[in-house]
C-alpha cells in the first residue's frame, strides 16, 4: 500500500476527477503553469550536482530545509522550459510536502508519479519523475535523522 501525506491523497482525489488522459494532461498544464523558479539569491547559479534529479530529462534541481518549527520546505528548478512534467511534479511536492514533517515526506510512495501521470509514461520520463522523489526522500530523511 501506497504512503500519501493528506494533501497529497488531497492533490491525487482532485486529479482522479480527471480520468480521461487528455482532460488530465490539461490539469497538468495549469498546475505547472504555476511552476517559479528559484530565484538567484535563493539558489545561486551554477546549482550544484548534490541538487541534480537524477536521470531528469528536464535537469531539475531540489532543495529541502527546513523552517523554524521543524517543517519542511521545497523547492525545485527546472532549466528546461519545455519540462511540463518536471514542473507539475514540482509544484505537486511543493504543494503537498511545505509544511509537513521531514518524517512524513520520507515515506511518500515513489509510485506517486504514476498515480499523477498514469502508467503510460516513457521510461525516461517516468525515471526522471521517480528520481525527482527520490531526491526529495532523500534530503527528507536527512533532515529527520534517519536513512
Amino acid at each position: 500500500m501506497n504512503f500519501y501525506p493528506a494533501k497529497l491523497q488531497s492533490i491525487l482525489d482532485d486529479l482522479a476527477m480527471f480520468p480521461d488522459r487528455v482532460e488530465r494532461i490539461q490539469v497538468l498544464i495549469s498546475i505547472a503553469d504555476r511552476f517559479k523558479n528559484p530565484t538567484e539569491g535563493e539558489h545561486p547559479k551554477p546549482y550544484p550536482d548534490d541538487h541534480k534529479v537524477p536521470a531528469c530529462e528536464s535537469e531539475a534541481f531540489v532543495w529541502v530545509s527546513l523552517d523554524d518549527e521543524r517543517k519542511l520546505k521545497l523547492e525545485v528548478a527546472v532549466l528546461n522550459p519545455q519540462g511540463m512534467s518536471a514542473m507539475a511534479m514540482a509544484m505537486i511536492l511543493k504543494d503537498s510536502l511545505d509544511g509537513e514533517s521531514p518524517e512524513t515526506a520520507a515515506h511518500v510512495s515513489e509510485d506517486v508519479i504514476y498515480d499523477i501521470f498514469g502508467k503510460e509514461l516513457s521510461m525516461g520520463k517516468s525515471m526522471g519523475l521517480m528520481g525527482m522523489v527520490r531526491l526529495v526522500k532523500h534530503f527528507a530523511r536527512d533532515l529527520a535523522g534517519t536513512k
